[in-house]
């Protein structure tokens, strides 16, 4: 159980024992005997009267109902503004989170990137360079390679089937087509495989600082090492709302940090559009996961939220998995809470409502305390010295059905308060 299950716990243990112990043992006793000895005639009446009063304002119904009830609305409502969350363990976490890690694309953007230049090194054209790409790329089932088939579909260009088909998680694709080994994917892959990119590399370096992504064509029979045959650059805006959303997580004094394989000056460039400040570039899929127990170890209290199959470690990794309704069933099987449709903005409602259902419980538990603090004393007859006043047990009856009430109300309280539901540790380094 979690920190504020427990709490609520605690506070009912320690209630159980105050009830069955010191009230049912020592007050209620005590008030019976007291006004038994000392009660006006008939005596026995003050007795019995004082001792059934205790007893039904000493009934720990409110304190029963504190915390299911406020956890029953908060859920609620999160269902009611497309925030479907798991089970009581995931909404109390959300309360307690220090970090926010989003996955780049389909999250941060739309994850429905688009061709917006084609630059071929010299001896090649542009559609040359297209129509071998997208003919490798006809198997693909990434977002980057069905953006480059749609293109040169676009432009009409006869496409080919390829012999052979790999991708490569976090690296792009290989393949074979008529005898010629074809490689599409970042420098870094073609680096791997001794291929040269030349006097590409210099726009590729001015394509990826406007946060577009940048992939090389490269083609070469067995053993030949040559030049790529060109790039193409790949757009993928970021979502509507996205900035809004990032505020409002630094509001609430969270970090918030990007994660993506792309390039360095692609992915700042992305962060800086979406306002994020924190990045974590050329990370492999399956580095994800391990990357988010980095900075677990660090004390942090770390929230994932992401779309794709290869989010799935990490959602699972992270204190709390969110995944986004339009994503793939993998990620959000692994999450702790999904948020229907694409909507950014809902990642810090869910945070939001956490942290009013949290407040609620605690005042919930406040109220039955005061209840319990204030009843039982005047249920024994601490006011018929002075006031000659002693509680009546229909009185009592009535007041502890008022006391469970209130506390039933002020948790249904969070079904109508408004700012939660819109649509300090160490800095993590970026490049460490």
């Amino acid at each position: 159980m979690m920190e504020a299950i427990q709490y609520a716990e605690t506070i009912v243990s320690k209630a159980q024992w105050f009830i069955s112990g010191a009230t049912g043992i020592a007050i209620v006793v005590a008030a019976f005997v007291t006004w038994y000895i000392l009660g006006p005639p008939p005596s026995i009446r003050f007795s019995m009267l004082s001792f059934v009063s205790v007893l039904i304002i000493a009934c720990p119904c409110a304190l029963g109902l504190a915390t299911p009830t406020a956890v029953a609305v908060g859920v609620g409502r999160g269902a009611e503004s497309g925030i479907l969350i798991r089970n009581a363990e995931a909404l109390e976490i959300a309360g307690r989170l220090t970090t926010i890690i989003f996955d780049k694309t389909g999250t941060i953007t739309t994850g429905q990137p688009a061709v917006i230049d084609v630059i071929p090194a010299p001896g090649y054209t542009e559609d040359e360079v297209l129509a071998l790409a997208a003919s490798c790329e006809k198997s693909s089932e990434h977002p980057i390679g069905k953006a480059i088939v749609k293109a040169a579909e676009e432009r009409g260009l006869r496409l080919d089937t390829p012999n052979e088909f790999k991708a490569i998680p976090g690296g792009g694709v290989r393949a074979r087509l008529d005898n010629r080994e074809v490689l599409i994917g970042g420098v870094k892959l073609m680096a791997d495989h001794g291929i040269m990119v030349g006097e590409l590399n210099q726009a590729a370096e001015e394509i990826r600082a406007t946060g577009k992504t940048v992939v090389f064509v490269s083609t070469h029979s067995q053993g030949e090492n040559t030049r790529a045959l060109g790039l193409i650059a790949v757009a993928d805006t970021i979502k509507p709302g996205a900035n809004a959303a990032v505020d409002r997580l630094k509001s609430l004094k969270l970090e918030v940090l990007m994660v993506t394989g792309d390039n360095w000056r692609t992915a700042e460039a992305v962060a800086r559009e979406a306002g994020i400040d924190l990045v974590m570039a050329e990370v492999l899929p399956d580095q994800k996961a391990s990357k988010v127990a980095e900075l677990q170890s660090y004390g942090k209290i770390v929230a994932m939220v992401g779309d794709g199959i290869n989010d799935a470690p990490a959602l699972v990794q992270a204190d709390l998995g969110i995944a986004m309704g339009a994503g793939t069933d993998v990620a959000m099987e692994s999450a702790d809470i999904t948020l229907v449709g694409s909507d950014l903005n809902s990642v810090p409602s869910a945070i939001e409502l956490s942290r009013a259902t949290i407040r609620n419980i605690k005042q919930n538990l406040f109220l039955a305390f005061i209840y319990n603090t204030l009843g039982i004393p005047i249920a024994a007859g601490a006011l018929y010295p002075a006031l000659g006043l002693l509680l009546n047990p229909m009185i009592a009856s009535v007041a502890m059905t008022i006391s469970s009430l209130s506390v039933v109300a002020n948790a249904l309280r969070l079904r109508w308060q408004p700012g939660y539901c819109k649509t300090d540790s160490p800095t993590f380094s970026p490049k460490s």
